[in-house]
């Protein structure tokens, strides 16, 4: 099944269960609904958190793994002129942007969010960013040394690693949001290349980031390319791996830091509770939360101090990213690694 396909069905699974039921559905003043592309086993627990304390019953809706973000997208558009979403709770970046160029989102200035570094938040209140994830370097010590150990992205395409380096696919999820921030600090130019030289480099195309880590962690592929909470899972099961934060040497470009983004939805239900809710996922309470869970979430909230297990933008050289630029190359960029890797999916 094709990327786009996975995508529409994933919508049409998504508002069904609305449309089955017509006019039936209603909803309470003490409701806030959310589309979240976190992992029900990271959001849920917060969720519950916040209902025992505000009183306001969270009703989510997940994406599927096979698409990421992009079916809550699409389903966000297709609910445009309707909505019953209150709260995006989206894992990246680059579709939330997208969703304020297409008039989804509303401002909201949220004090909580003053905070946050300027680069990850909206200038106008669009949108908010928190909790990053990073995207390394995941290397089997067993079948390399520290002195020869991969500390770029452009050694993927190295003609030393043919064949022994894995990505997850360029057609969602963080990956093709890399992708799409690639095209904006390199140039489309240099990005086509970087991408074609892995394709001529026989880099392996895996289904996700999860699947990247656990086949470095088996030793079928040398190193790859993933996100941090993935590559921290194996790392802390004692497998034989090591993380890379990537590109840190002098004139590099550094390591890409994606964050979480919350946006509430215009002409939403209850914008009330959807602006209570979005307040309290900011606080530093909850970065806190993600970054001593399983998935290791990088606060990024100066004023969070907790021991974390991962670097962060304070502790080593991060990729400037124009994240609205890179939105803008979204289309250039996805349809590009789509016809470049054709079949990967």
């Amino acid at each position: 099944m094709q990327g786009p396909l996975k995508a529409r069905l994933a919508v049409i699974l998504l508002i069904l269960p609305w449309f089955v039921c017509g006019g039936c559905w209603s909803r309470g003043p003490r409701e806030v609904v959310v589309y979240t592309a976190l992992d029900s086993d990271f959001s849920e627990p917060i969720f519950d958190d916040f209902e025992s304390r505000r009183g306001i019953k969270v009703l989510p809706k997940f994406d599927t793994e096979s698409t990421k973000t992009v079916g809550l997208t699409e389903a966000l558009l297709a609910e445009r002129d309707q909505p019953r979403c209150d709260v995006f709770w989206n894992n990246e970046i680059l579709h939330t942007i997208r969703l304020r160029g297409q008039g989804v989102l509303d401002v909201y200035q949220s004090r909580v969010a003053d905070s946050y570094p300027a680069m990850y938040r909206s200038p106008d209140g669009y949108w908010h960013g928190f909790a990053a994830r990073a995207r390394v370097l995941i290397v089997n010590t067993s079948l390399t040394t520290e002195a020869n150990r991969p500390g770029s992205i452009f050694d993927l395409a190295d003609p030393k690693w043919r064949g022994k380096a894995a990505i997850a696919k360029p057609l969602f999820g963080t990956t093709a949001t890399h992708a799409a921030c690639l095209f904006a600090a390199l140039g489309p130019g240099k990005a086509r290349d970087y991408f074609r030289s892995l394709k001529q480099n026989d880099v392996q195309v895996l289904s996700g980031n999860k699947q990247v880590a656990l086949s470095v962690a088996a030793g079928t592929a040398v190193f790859g390319l993933t996100d941090t909470d993935d590559a921290i899972i194996e790392l802390e099961k004692g497998m034989p791996v090591a993380i890379v934060y990537p590109d840190q040497g002098e004139g590099q470009m550094g390591t890409l830091f994606i964050p979480n983004t919350l946006g509430v939805i215009r002409n939403c239900p209850n914008p009330k509770n959807a602006r209570r809710l979005v307040d309290y996922l900011l606080s530093p309470e909850i970065e806190i939360k993600l970054a001593k869970g399983p998935s290791a979430q990088i606060p990024l909230n100066p004023d969070v101090d907790v021991e974390l297990r991962v670097e962060t933008p304070k502790t080593i050289r991060a990729m400037e990213v124009d994240f609205e630029q890179a939105a803008e190359q979204w289309h250039a960029s996805s349809g590009f690694v789509r016809n470049l890797f054709a079949g990967a999916d």
